[in-house]
């Protein structure tokens, strides 16, 4: 979320997996239980973490050893990255490729290769990853997934069913037999209506409410969604309410405040929430409000926005899977960015138990 505080200017059907280096990824997964533990038949992820980077590269660069021991403890089984910040492949003027990374030029070619060393030490080297790229060093997502889970289909349009990727490549979609996986870095809401952002975000919320009112399977949706949903999710109300920027204010009242918190944003995410029938896991648990690690991104530690944090970084699920949700937390806390990674985020993570398919798949003793 590094523009928070400013204003900012292939359908994934599944082929044969051609050798690639892991960071490539972008095409089919790789053999069930290649480089890692061998999964059980029918068996799904439970375990997710988010986490926007703010920055991939720079994370591998100088947080990666912390970030690493992180992944390690809580195992996740799909790991989302938001604002990887790393430019598609494609040289100038050229067509661009959004599941590869850059390469044609001498520093792209050692970027690539800090992700290559990165992605190939524990525990990322159990872990498969799709990438979905802007043109430039902006935005951008990833998803991680362990081997032996094999995903039915992954595509990088909220319309499922193009060949294309979503601008800033904002968006991995990845179906398994019983789930959808949506990760995506929603765009931020900006100060000015004038220079389109307001517009660019009300156009995205459009479309998530019309994606989340025609799935057709249980979905878990995660990422930086840009939005804090309710007062308890900011730790200054009143600081975030009456916002500015350079002195301006909006024309109407719904778009005045901190972007994330304005009247307007709100009001369309619980509506997203109420017409896709979404429940927010983190806060299905924790019905209080928490001033020290209940809040995932924060200000920088100098300034006006030291001490001031939002959740802006989600799990959200489908009402049929609330009973299965078994924690959801945080794993940042303090203003001092404690378990941020050197990110302004901060990793949050859910865990849900298994389906009952699943469990029922164990053969019972005969009496």
């Amino acid at each position: 979320m590094k523009r928070f505080f400013q204003p900012v200017p292939k359908d994934g059907s599944l082929a044969k997996k051609r050798p690639a280096a892991a960071a490539d990824s972008g095409d089919a997964p790789a053999a069930a239980g290649a480089g890692g533990e061998e999964g059980s038949p029918g068996e799904e992820p439970c375990k997710f973490l988010t986490w926007n980077a703010n920055s991939l590269l720079l994370r591998m660069k100088s947080d990666w050893p912390a970030f690493s021991q992180l992944v390690a403890r809580v195992d996740p089984d799909v790991i989302c990255v938001q604002e990887v910040r790393m430019p598609a492949a494609g040289s100038k003027g050229a067509p661009k490729n959004p599941s590869q990374l850059k390469d044609d030029t001498s520093s792209s070619r050692d970027e690539k290769q800090v992700v290559l060393r990165a992605l190939s030490s524990s525990p990322f080297k159990d872990y498969r990853v799709w990438w979905s790229l802007s043109d430039s060093k902006y935005a951008g997502t990833a998803m991680f997934i362990k081997k032996k889970f094999e995903p039915k289909k992954v595509s990088f349009n909220l319309d499922r069913t193009s060949s294309k990727h979503e601008t800033d490549g904002r968006v991995i979609i990845v179906e398994f037999e019983s789930f959808l996986l949506l990760n995506t870095y929603a765009p931020n809401n900006g100060w000015k209506e004038e220079e389109n952002s307001f517009q660019r975000r009300r156009k995205w919320d459009k479309r998530m409410l019309e994606f989340v009112q025609r799935v057709d399977k249980p979905l878990i949706w995660c990422g930086d969604l840009n939005v804090s949903h309710e007062e308890i999710d900011v730790s200054h109300p009143d600081f975030f309410s009456s916002a500015k920027l350079n002195g301006y204010t909006p024309p109407n009242n719904e778009d005045c405040g901190q972007p994330g918190f304005t009247p307007a944003e709100r009001r369309r995410f619980e509506n997203i929430l109420s017409q896709g029938k979404l429940v927010d896991a983190y806060r299905h648990l924790h019905k209080e409000k928490d001033m020290d690690s209940g809040f995932s991104w924060s200000g920088h530690p100098i300034g006006k926005y030291r001490g001031k944090r939002m959740r802006i970084d989600y799990f959200v699920v489908s009402e049929q899977l609330k009973d299965r949700i078994i924690s959801c937390e945080m794993h940042g806390r303090g203003i001092e960015l404690e378990g941020f990674y050197g990110s302004d985020h901060c990793p949050v993570s859910l865990e849900l138990s298994k389906a009952a398919t699943e469990t029922s798949e164990t053969p019972k003793p005969s009496s």
